[in-house]
């Protein structure tokens, strides 16, 4: 099936399962991630994640054949997300929040499709939530955390660029912003004042504003130990170029200080 798209969400073809099972959803946004994200999909079988939450693939138009229905199925994964129209990660998220709100599920929680992130952690994303956190953000550099063969321009650039900015701009102290692991209350993102679905979220602009806007409305925020874990070898699993990724990132860190993306 085709969902259209209105005005704030790219239009998807929707591959459902499965009904609506848990309480909470896992949204995972892809593109040509091949055994990476069938290997995270084999750890969250593992570890029973489909008993905590259902697992929603958010594919950007993948060609590799890692979205194999079947495979897919014995995996646990619950819907099949494929975006038809424009827009990288932010236009993905935005598919897969849709979604979620639309099935009406009490939380979302979000993880890369890279095998880099600890899935097995989901479950305390969950009880966070069920605290009452609106924003829960995984760190890997907080007291249980790890981080593992992380490139040093990585390291440098989220410990002393990004992290610091994000900070200052929600006026929260925050360690690990860069890290998509993370999760989000039904109220925070159906909140006028946040509202993600807009077409100005294209790329890296919603997990920037998103990381501040929780704490600027006074939700409550904290962050987690997770671990993230680089292969040893071969490329690094990112789709962030190093000269115009990073400076891209800045821009829009700069643009979210400045509040461009709240609500007008």
């Amino acid at each position: 099936m085709i969902y259209g798209g209105r005005m704030g969400v790219p239009s998807y073809e929707y591959f459902e399962y499965a009904q609506k099972q848990k309480d909470y959803v896992v949204l995972i946004p892809v593109i040509n991630e091949g055994e990476r994200i069938l290997k995270e999909l084999y750890r969250a079988y593992r570890h029973q994640i489909s008993q905590y939450a259902d697992i929603v693939i958010c594919d950007g138009g993948s060609t590799d054949g890692s979205m194999e229905e079947n495979r897919l199925k014995k995996l646990q994964v619950n819907t099949l997300l494929i975006k038809k129209d424009t827009g990288k990660q932010g236009a993905q998220l935005r598919m897969g929040i849709h979604w979620a709100l639309e099935r009406r599920y009490q939380g979302i929680i979000t993880i890369d499709g890279n095998n880099k992130d600890s899935i097995e952690d989901i479950p305390y994303f969950i009880q966070k939530l069920e605290e009452g956190y609106d924003l829960v953000q995984g760190s890997r550099f907080i007291k249980g955390g790890k981080h593992r063969n992380t490139p040093l321009i990585r390291y440098l650039s989220v410990r002393l660029l990004h992290a610091p900015i994000i900070s200052l701009t929600a006026g929260q102290h925050f360690t690990d912003t860069t890290n998509a692991y993370r999760a989000y209350s039904v109220s925070y993102l159906k909140d006028p004042r946040t509202a993600p679905l807009r077409d100005i979220f294209m790329t890296y602009e919603l997990l920037a504003y998103l990381s501040v806007r929780a704490s600027q409305l006074g939700y409550r925020a904290c962050e987690i130990p997770v671990a993230r874990v680089y292969p040893q070898k071969g490329k690094t699993p990112t789709k962030i170029s190093f000269l115009r990724g990073n400076s891209d990132l800045l821009k829009i860190l700069l643009k979210n200080f400045f509040g461009e993306y709240n609500p007008k």
